[in-house]
Order: structure tokens, then sequence, then C-alpha cells
């Protein structure tokens, strides 16, 4: 029997649920008349603290470069990564307000733009990078963005030399004065993609709707039954593999909210928070994997900890807090530390980008429409300098980069034109963006 077409933007329904589908060959012959090409997703890591600079600067430009220590984790993903280096956030800077380097650098980090330094209302940095995408394109899928992070925000009181603590905890700005909070919940997360309630839902009602529910996916099940019966072999192939992908997240979800208390906590996690650091991180990545591959998104933005956070990553052998290490002033075992925090992230990151890489689409892979951004507004945690800042970007981004390489720019590159270059290939027409002097050539 010959499978009929189905549109695109075709939904899995039930009660109080809705669940996208990945793309599939029924879908084709729509999706090529109405776009020719997959459509281009980026997206923001960003690492707290920054990292330890002579093992993350590769000695050779180029396609030939030798992987320094601690970008290592990249070999198996090498050629689907561009290391740049000689960016910078003059942003960030203190130009006259004295102490305050790591709330100025997450503000500054998407917007960059110098920070008030205030410790309570009247807190103010610039709109981000992300934010002007979604303005763009986010009328195009079901969110304009998506913010996520693993570390609650405190978004009152004070968290770093006199600067509010809103700085520190966000560098989603939808405008000067309103940062966008991330979700630090995999299951708020989880259930803002697949459990749409009706509209005007109030947050009591929607609680309601979703206590007691073992899974998402039951209450589509019908739906889910009657689109297989109209689909060919390979797209039941398809659609049996996603959904059990979606059914292992929920799994995953459930496991690690049963967990126990997180290392060095005095209290149990907010409800919903994972206990496990390692696993909240992969959760979170696989969530934004799986809102990109069902282009419920094309921006996003992760904060893997606030700005300045002290987590004990004991767990790789790196016991104190993160913060405390990075302000190592020289001592050998502080920065031994520090680079297995480093090199932590690197892998985590890596393991995100290979599963980006793995999953096909269209006629390439998903990571092939992606630019995804890692990096951080300091430097160096012990200088608290705000050049030569540690930047990846992996993925095509549709043609507009091209990875393998190092990147070498001169020093004092403004971040912000690579921001500027990412606006062109989101097709966002912008003549400057922050501090921007250009658009980063080489890109």
């Amino acid at each position: 029997m010959r499978a009929l077409p189905i549109p695109r933007r075709t939904f899995l329904r039930g009660a109080g649920a809705a669940v996208a589908l990945p793309l599939l060959d029924s879908m084709l012959p729509a999706a090529r008349a109405a776009r020719a090409v997959a459509p281009r997703r980026v997206a923001f890591v960003f690492l707290p603290n920054g990292v330890h600079i002579p093992d993350w600067t590769p000695a050779e430009a180029g396609p030939g470069y030798a992987l320094p220590h601690l970008l290592e984790p990249l070999a198996p993903v090498r050629e689907h990564v561009l290391v740049v280096t000689g960016l910078a956030h003059d942003a960030a800077r203190a130009h006259g307000d004295g102490p305050g380097d790591h709330a100025r650098s997450a503000a500054a980090f998407l917007t960059g733009a110098h920070p008030v330094k205030t410790s309570g209302a009247g807190f103010r940095a610039g709109v981000s990078v992300d934010q002007v995408i979604a303005r763009a394109v986010g009328s195009g899928t079901r969110f304009p963005s998506l913010e996520v992070s693993c570390e609650r925000a405190r978004q009152s009181g004070e968290c770093d030399s006199g600067y509010a603590c809103a700085y520190s905890s966000n560098i989603s700005w939808r405008a000067p004065s309103s940062p966008v909070a991330a979700e630090v919940s995999p299951r708020l997360v989880y259930d803002r993609l697949f459990a749409a309630g009706p509209p005007g839902e109030t947050p009591a009602e929607r609680a309601e709707r979703l206590r007691g529910r073992a899974s998402v996916l039951d209450l589509v099940r019908g739906d889910a039954t009657r689109l297989r019966g109209r689909l060919g072999t390979t797209d039941r192939r398809k659609l049996d593999e996603y959904l059990d992908a979606v059914r292992e997240i929920e799994r995953r979800v459930a496991r690690l909210e049963e967990g126990g208390e997180p290392e060095g906590a005095p209290a149990p996690p907010a409800p919903g928070v994972p206990s496990d650091y390692r696993q909240h991180l992969r959760l979170q990545y696989d969530l934004l994997a799986l809102a990109f591959r069902l282009d419920l998104v094309r921006v996003a933005t992760f904060m893997v900890a606030n700005e300045g956070s002290d987590k004990n990553y004991g767990f790789v052998g790196a016991p104190g807090g993160h913060h405390t290490l990075s302000h190592h002033g020289g001592d050998a075992e502080k920065i031994a530390r520090i680079k297995k925090i480093n090199l932590f992230h690197v892998e985590e990151f890596a393991r995100f980008v290979g599963s980006l890489a793995g999953t096909p689409e269209g006629e390439g892979s998903l990571l092939d429409s992606c630019g995804i951004v890692l990096g951080s507004g300091i430097s160096d945690g012990d200088a608290h300098n705000h050049d030569h800042l540690p930047v990846l970007v992996a993925g095509r981004l549709g043609g507009a980069v091209a990875p393998g390489r190092h990147l070498r720019l001169k020093g004092e590159t403004p971040c912000c034109n690579l921001f500027l270059s990412l606006l062109d290939a989101m097709g966002v027409k912008a003549a400057s963006f922050g501090d921007s002097t250009g658009r980063l050539a080489g890109l």
C-alpha cells in the first residue's frame, strides 16, 4: 500500500498533550515544496568561571591543528567543530565600575552591553542575540525560543560585588531590563514541549491536569496507532524509534526525580531538579536536541551553571567549589582540578554534538543545519580577563560555518562580530549588534 503524504506540522494529540513528529518520508513531498533546505537553528551554551586557557588554545591555526589537552574530548567530532580564538567582550570589563567581572561577563555574553552596576532595582543590560533571532524567526515554530539551565537563578539580591543576581543568573535578555529566566527542571522543560494544555490554562489547572499521569505518550497512543496505519514500512520504523526515544527521556526524568540529595547539599533538591548533575546536564542537552529535531524551536540558550557558580565537581575528581578553585593563584593542585572540570564540560558538549551529528535530517544530519556556540564571558577565571575568550562553534549552520578548523583572530576582535555573522546566517538583517565592528571574516 502506498503511504499517503502527511503535513510536516503533524502532531500526535491526546488529552492535554501534543507531541510533534520527526521528519518522515511521507512528509518530504510537501516539505520540499514548501522549503528546499532544512531550517537553520542556533544554540548558545554558557560556561561559567572561564577555563585554563594554556591547555585550551591550539598552537596551530587552520585544519591541521593539534587538539590541546582540554579539547581532546572533541576528537570524535572535531570535523564538526570550529575552534575560535581572539574574541573579546570589552563590555564585560569594569570601565570604572570596579569589581564584578563574573556578573558583567554573563550579562555581556550575548548582549555585548555593559551592565548598569546595581544590587537591586534598576538593573539593565541589553537585548541578547538569541532574542533578536527569536523575534525574527520565532513565529515559524511552536516556541519562539527555549532557555534552560542546570542551576536555579536568583532574580533578586546581590551576587557579585554590588551587581544584582539577575546578571549572574541570566544570559538571555528580552529587553535591557527584562531577563528571560531559564528553566532548570527537565520535567518542566519536557512538559512545556509535549504537554500543552488548552488556551488560558492557569498554573493550578495545569498542575491538576498533569498530576498522576504516567506518560504523555499514553495520552497520544490512539492517535499514534492511527497514524502508524497510514505510514510505509520505513516511516513506521522511524516513528517507533522516535517514540521509544521520547519514552526513554521520560523514564530518565522520573528516575532522577527519585534520586537523593546532591553531593554537599544541606537540603533535598527543589522538585523536579535531578540530584545527579551529570545526568541533569545530559537531560537538558537531550531535550534541546529533541526540540531542534522536531522543529519546535530554532534558537535556544543553555547555562550549564550560573556565572560565579561554586558547584562541587567532586564526582570528576575535582572537590571544592568551582569558583573558589578558579582563583587558583598558580596553585598546581587547584589548576589540576580546574582542568578536570573543563574536561568534563567539553566531554558533555562533544556528546551533545555527536548526538546531533548522528541524527539524520533530509540528506544530511541535524547538526548540518545547526550552529551551536559554546563559550564564556571570562577567559581565565583567576585573571578575570575578557579577551582571548574560549569559544567553539559546532555545526555548519546550513553552510554558513566551515568547521573542522582553528580560526585564529586578531586579539580584541569583538565577540559581537561573531553574533552579527550568526544573525546574517539566520536571515536577520542588522547593521550592527552590541559593540560589533563588522562581520566575522573567515567563519
